[in-house]
């Protein structure tokens, strides 16, 4: 059973020309007349093919296997923006995509930061250079995905009232869905001998802190900072303290860094993926990779 909270809860030069090409016929739906979408990156993308259904054509900028944060829009990229319906980002991940909104999409976006605010550095310990900044990898924690929803299926059915009780459909099944989830992490983690996640960069705080975890990140909040070795070193003294047998990396970034910490340690490495894009070529989705995640955490921390 749902709780009635969740349910509430629930550009270069080429580009410029393209813009002011496109700037007379920005509409809202495509071609074969579903609502057009565009997200940011995947986590976006999941939540609005499942509440949109049919109903919705989604657009995702990030390419599966490449890092979101620093995708720079092509200008075919931009038109997509300035055609659509709505555009769902999270402020801050992604910079092109937040001036294209600025300039191109003002009153047709959705900023998911502001459904969930991020916390600055959440459950963070080991790498000191992102201390006090904003972490916005609040997908990790079901409950917080959950929230987003429920706005991005407001914000359909407000922009495609014809089809909103198909929607609300949608979202009811989805939530039910990442409440599942959720008691499946809760119960997981519950009786686990170890406590301490040591990952490659600090994108899993929101998840340590639901279910009751402590991330040690060799890197801060960006995969693409590399440790000194000071960090290195702090971080091997305090996974060995706490018998960490799995150094975990990313499947989007290389695993050296964390193949060198667990040599350091005596441990061995495993993937943790931050879900910000699926790999190339990968299977699954949010919920199996999630599950998957779950699986490598039990192992890693010796949970029953």
């Amino acid at each position: 059973m749902l709780s009635r909270s969740l349910r509430r809860a629930a550009t270069g030069g080429a580009a410029a020309v393209l813009l002011v090409a496109l700037a007379a016929c920005s509409g809202s739906g495509s071609s074969d007349g579903r609502l057009s979408v565009v997200t940011g990156f995947y986590p976006l993308q999941f939540v609005t093919e499942r509440i949109g259904g049919a109903h919705v054509k989604v657009t995702n900028l990030a390419a599966p296997g490449a890092e979101p944060h620093d995708i720079e829009l092509k200008p075919s990229q931009v038109g997509a923006i300035s055609n659509a319906a709505l555009v769902i980002r999270f402020k801050g991940v992604q910079p092109q995509l937040d001036d294209a909104v600025g300039q191109n999409a003002a009153g047709h976006d959705l900023d998911v930061s502001t459904v969930t605010p991020p916390a600055t550095g959440p459950n963070h310990r080991g790498a000191t250079e992102d201390a006090g900044a904003p972490d916005p990898h609040v997908w990790l924690d079901p409950t917080r995905l959950a929230a987003i929803a429920g706005d991005v299926s407001g914000r359909l059915a407000k922009l495609d009232p014809d089809h909103a009780a198909d929607y609300a459909n949608n979202t009811d099944a989805l939530l039910q869905e990442l409440t599942k989830l959720d008691g499946e992490f809760a119960a997981g983690l519950k009786q686990c001998r170890r406590h301490e996640i040591v990952t490659s960069h600090a994108a899993f705080g929101y998840l340590a802190d639901r279910y009751g975890l402590t991330q040690l990140a060799l890197s801060g909040l960006s995969p693409d900072t590399e440790p000194t070795p000071q960090q290195l070193a702090t971080v091997a003294a305090e996974a060995r303290q706490a018998g960490a047998t799995t150094i975990f990396f990313e499947t989007l970034v290389s695993p050296k860094v964390a193949e060198t910490l667990a040599t350091e340690v005596g441990a061995k490495t495993a993937v943790l993926d931050p879900l910000e894009g699926l790999t190339e070529g990968g299977t699954g989705d949010y919920l199996s990779v999630m599950r998957t995640n779950l699986e490598a955490l039990r192992t890693a921390l010796g949970c029953s």
